[in-house]
């Protein structure tokens, strides 16, 4: 099975770099983006296994937090709860990732829409590899945690306990700064761009909004989810355009010998001169 995956995805980055044209600013490679995509995709399962681990919080462990140990910055949305808005960033969140098909409609974008979709998933993969290996190895409890009218069973549940960072704020500004991005490149000179740049600011913000109004992250950590995705969402179209191609952007952890666990990750800049 992970075999006729690993066929198909290279079918798929083949027939997306054949039919490249002059038109595009960007420039793929199958090898380095076969690799690329293999290792954010490879990242994201090591993160899904650390958040699968963690431990859920005691009874004594929940008695014992208090407000005033928070940063000042974030302490006033401790005990923030609402189901309501939990249920409504999804809305934002998952019309993001369906931005880029707004492509098809420009015949330039178009004729390159196999290009532009290895990019959104190297964007995505990228995001995902980040947050997931962050949200396995930082405990940090979520507000909702400290608001005493929920169950105890719901505050304790280790999925309370990944706050940090912000993963549907991280990933709606990777699609929201990507496409923006990638319209400004092939766009260059459109007078919509102070629009499309502002709304790619806008939706992110409103779903990082929601997530804090429905306990699930603080301001900080959708601030820095917002930023990491922002910042994946731009750097990767940047570095395949054609003028940057001996830049090169990666997802990086490095494990424990005995393979138990992961000490460090981030993105990883190699220049070839």
């Amino acid at each position: 099975m992970r075999n006729n995956i690993l066929l198909l995805m290279c079918l798929i980055l083949s027939i997306s770099i054949i039919a490249q044209t002059n038109s595009s600013p960007y420039e793929t490679d199958l090898w380095q983006d076969g690799a690329w995509i293999t290792t954010g995709v490879g990242l994201n399962v090591a993160g899904v296994l650390l958040i699968q681990n963690k431990d859920e919080l005691s009874e004594a462990d929940i008695k014992n937090l208090n407000k005033d140990d928070i940063w000042g910055i974030d302490r006033w949305a401790a005990g923030k709860s609402s189901e309501k808005a939990d249920k409504n960033s999804y809305i934002p969140f998952y019309t993001s990732f369906a931005l880029p098909l707004l492509f098809l409609v420009g015949e330039d974008e178009r004729n390159n829409f196999g290009q532009i979709s290895v990019m959104f998933v190297e964007t995505m993969a990228t995001t995902g590899a980040l947050f997931t290996l962050t949200a396995g190895a930082v405990q940090r409890s979520r507000p909702l945690v400290y608001d005493e009218s929920l169950p105890m069973g719901e505050r304790r549940d280790s999925d309370a306990q990944r706050s940090f960072f912000a993963g549907h704020t991280a990933a709606t500004a990777a699609a929201t700064f990507f496409t923006a991005k990638v319209f400004q490149d092939f766009n260059p000179d459109s007078p919509a761009l102070p629009y499309i740049w502002t709304g790619a600011a806008v939706i992110p913000a409103f779903v990082g909004y929601l997530r804090l109004e429905g306990g699930k992250h603080f301001l900080t950590d959708n601030l820095v989810g917002l930023g990491i995705g922002a910042a994946c969402g731009i750097l990767i179209p940047e570095i395949h355009k054609k003028e940057n191609k001996n830049v090169t952007l990666y997802p990086t952890a490095q494990f424990n010998i005995n393979g138990t666990g992961i000490n460090s990750k981030g993105i990883g800049i190699a220049y070839s001169f």
